[in-house]
């Protein structure tokens, strides 16, 4: 069974809820996507690690998706990995949304809550292509496999998950059970999911603060 190529359309999948066909992790979704780009570009060579932040290290990529942040980078001072995470965030997944829908992964109804709020209703055609990527997860957690021998993408999409603690695949009681390994598999993305988390958390205290 095939899946998409790249981290951030197989993380949205795996946000999906099989059982009652909706999205999850609503409020973290922008933050995971552009977590997801960013490792998918770290893992193609495209941005490496550096004080202060990421740096450029190829002009330009072929995917438009990936293509659009590494250019923001390129066209900015150095700036922290937690701040790319949360820069744009809601554009990406519609973005991600609509190249998912466009090859044919997902179906997406536009409708309005109580006729006045619009949300995109996401349909996954096939659900076993989220089992799949759960099963992916869970294995790649729990094989206990050197990181070094496995797919970097299966990795990186083990480590965001973790550290989102997706209960689409897991409760969060087995998430926290598995943190010294999922802290081994973010290495080869490292620093993304430590961003991810912070950006999360930063969000989460200023709606705390009002």
């Amino acid at each position: 069974m095939d899946l998409p190529k790249s981290l951030p359309e197989r993380l949205y999948l795996l946000a999906y809820d099989t059982e009652r066909q909706r999205m999850t992790a609503r409020s973290d979704l922008g933050y995971m996507m552009r977590a997801g780009i960013l490792a998918e570009l770290l893992i193609q060579g495209h941005l490496a690690d550096a004080t202060g932040g990421p740096v450029v290290r190829t002009p330009a990529v072929s995917d438009p998706l990936l293509d659009g942040v590494l250019q923001q980078i390129a066209a900015s001072r150095r700036r922290t990995w937690q701040h790319w995470v949360g820069k744009s965030s809601r554009a990406n997944v519609r973005e991600v949304r609509e190249r998912l829908e466009s090859d044919g992964w997902i179906r997406v109804e536009h409708v309005r809550i109580l006729g006045l709020l619009p949300m995109a209703k996401v349909t996954v055609r096939d659900p076993r292509v989220v089992k799949r990527l759960r099963t992916t997860v869970t294995t790649t957690l729990r094989g206990g496999q050197p990181v070094a021998r496995l797919d970097p993408r299966d990795a990186g999409l083990t480590a965001l998950a973790a550290m989102t603690r997706l209960k689409t695949v897991m409760p969060r009681a087995q998430w926290r059970a598995a943190r010294g390994r999922s802290e081994e598999l973010a290495d080869p993305i490292a620093p993304v999911p430590t961003a991810l988390r912070k950006a999360i958390q930063a969000a989460a205290a200023a709606a705390a603060a009002g």
